[in-house]
C-alpha cells in the first residue's frame, strides 16, 4: 500500500466519509478558503494513479469510490507505526499507549473488555 501524502489523506477522509460521490461532493467538503479546483484533480489523479480511488463516468461526470477501506488503509499504517517505533512490539506499542496518552480509567475498562471479548472470540473459532 503506497503511503499517502497529507493531502491526499484529506481527501481520502472526505471519501470514505461520504461515500461513493462527484468531484463536486468532494470539492464542498473542504472548508474555505477551498483548495483550487486543479488541486483537488491533482489529488484525484494521483489517488488513482496509488490505486486507493476508482471512477465510474455518469453522462458527463465521474462518480469517484475508494477501493480502499479505512479500516485497511489505519491498520496498515498503525502495523506500520509499531514496526517502526516500537521494535515490532505490540506490548510496547500497548505500554507507550497506555503511559503516556491520557486515557481515562473508564476507557481503559472499556479496552480491557474489548481485549477480554477478542479473546474468548478467538478460543471459540
Amino acid at each position: 500500500m503506497k503511503k499517502l501524502t497529507t493531502a491526499e489523506e484529506e481527501l481520502m477522509k472526505y471519501l470514505w466519509e461520504i461515500g461513493p460521490c462527484y468531484f463536486s461532493d468532494l470539492k464542498d467538503k473542504y472548508s474555505d478558503p477551498k483548495p483550487a479546483t486543479t488541486t483537488i484533480n491533482t489529488l484525484i489523479r494521483r489517488l488513482i494513479d496509488k490505486k486507493y480511488i476508482r471512477y465510474k463516468v455518469n453522462g458527463n461526470s465521474r462518480k469517484y469510490y475508494s477501493i480502499v477501506k479505512k479500516d485497511k488503509y489505519f491498520s496498515n499504517h498503525v502495523k506500520k507505526l509499531i514496526s517502526t517505533y516500537f521494535n515490532n512490539s505490540v506490548e510496547q506499542f500497548a505500554s507507550f499507549f497506555t503511559r503516556e496518552l491520557e486515557i481515562s480509567d473508564q476507557d481503559l475498562k472499556k479496552m480491557k473488555q474489548m481485549v477480554d471479548d477478542k479473546i474468548k472470540s478467538d478460543r471459540n473459532d
